[in-house]
């Protein structure tokens, strides 16, 4: 008896140890397979989180996600570029934007779980990103928009975008339609009185009245004309016609001379002088003659009208040098003061008129034509003066401007502006 008993208590002893070896290479097993079910968790988790913040990342504009404690815990690439060096993770919202008005339509989203949208206009010396590539005025759009989630905890994704370049793009807009309204009102008026006072009675027989009546509304008429074909040729430059010029050689003394005919009149009326100074005189480029006539020919009547009573003399020079092809118009006329320098160019833009003492007549398109004729030819212009000494705009053409010369057809042929200073 005693020895099956023993038989039966070494078998029940194997079979419980076989169970419990069982057993635990079980829960090794369920442990093993728990821990790659978590590593493989994690490991899906951050590469999802890795495409979410690539995503993020590839996006145009900044992109942050505030939880509900007010706190930045996420900032995409252009984001945390706004911020320079600053470490702004998990800091209050006061802390990360400078600004009080960037971080009101934010807590407004976050109270109310709605969506706010807001464009600010800030006008400061400093970045509200602490960043100086935004110093001064500048326009930014704020997007702060609840994000639906399972979480407790509620949060807010924010776009902030900077739209300086559109707003002022608008603002020019305003401007122009603004400002070609009362240029082109002027002149109509003038001609609508003077017309009236022709239509009274007995007035039409004073011969020498109504001749000076007429000529005076010629001359309007032609500024409405002038103003209307400075803003056909603004329309083209800034519609992509410019894409389609009509590209060929030209020479460009020909085309000085050309400009220089046309405002003849003026030069010798005002006693002024052109010389022409450039290191070949039988350089010819490639571009759309019409362009550039139009260029040369704006330049040198801005330094005219800018310089009624000064013994001026006009430079009109290039040279082709490593880097391309340089063209410059230069006076020695009042100049242009330092704050205006960075504005000319805009559309209907006027430089003070205390500077000259005298008020500048023009469309106000013309340095505007300048600048968009020149881009459009693959160029860049930039103007620098010291009033009283010399205003000099000057520019730089890439080397495939440049044609290759031919030798003048009348070798004798020289370029000459006579000036009745003498």
């Amino acid at each position: 008896m005693v020895p099956s008993l023993l038989i039966l208590s070494a078998g029940l002893a194997v079979t419980l140890g076989l169970l419990v070896i069982r057993y635990c290479r079980e829960q090794t097993h369920r442990s093993e397979e728990i821990r790659r079910l978590e590593e493989k968790h994690l490991s899906e988790r951050a590469t999802l989180q890795s495409e979410n913040h690539a995503l993020l990342n590839a996006l145009n504009d900044p992109l942050f996600l505030i939880d509900a404690e007010q706190r930045l815990q996420f900032a995409n690439i252009l984001g945390m570029s706004l911020f320079s060096e600053r470490d702004i993770l998990n800091r209050p919202l006061e802390e990360v934007f400078l600004d009080r008005r960037i971080c009101d339509p934010i807590r407004q989203a976050l109270k109310e779980q709605i969506p706010v949208t807001t464009q600010l206009t800030l006008a400061q010396e400093s970045s509200p990103f602490d960043n100086e590539d935004h110093p001064g005025e500048t326009t930014w759009l704020v997007d702060a928009r609840p994000i639906d989630c399972e979480q407790s905890t509620s949060y807010v994704r924010v776009i902030i975008r900077n739209t300086t370049d559109e707003h002022h793009t608008e603002q020019v807009r305003k401007d122009f339609v603004a400002n070609a309204s009362h240029e082109l009102r002027t002149p109509l008026a003038i001609i609508n009185g003077y017309l009236e006072n022709l239509l009274e009675e007995g007035m039409l027989s004073d011969q020498a009245t109504a001749l000076r009546f007429l000529r005076i509304m010629r001359k309007h008429g032609k500024r409405i004309a002038r103003i209307v074909e400075d803003m056909l040729i603004i329309s083209r430059l800034e519609s992509g016609e410019a894409g389609s010029l009509k590209v060929k050689p030209f020479r460009l003394e020909a085309c000085i001379r050309d400009v220089v005919e046309r405002l003849e009149s003026v030069i010798t009326e005002q006693g002024a002088e052109v010389t022409l100074s450039m290191s070949d005189p039988d350089l010819r480029m490639k571009g759309d003659r019409f362009y550039w006539t139009q260029v040369l020919f704006n330049l040198v009547e801005n330094a005219l009208k800018q310089n009624p009573e000064i013994a001026l003399v006009i430079e009109v020079g290039s040279e082709t040098a490593e880097d391309g092809l340089r063209i410059w118009v230069a006076d020695n006329g009042v100049g242009i003061p330092a704050a205006d320098l960075p504005f000319i160019f805009r559309r209907f833009y006027r430089v003070e008129k205390h500077h000259s003492q005298v008020e500048i007549k023009g469309t106000g398109l013309g340095l505007s034509i300048v600048r968009r004729a020149i881009d459009a030819h693959g160029g860049k212009v930039d103007v620098t003066s010291v009033p009283g000494e010399e205003t000099r705009f000057e520019i730089l053409l890439p080397k495939t401007a440049i044609a290759k010369s031919k030798p003048r057809k009348n070798p004798d042929e020289a370029f000459e502006v006579k000036s009745p200073r003498a």
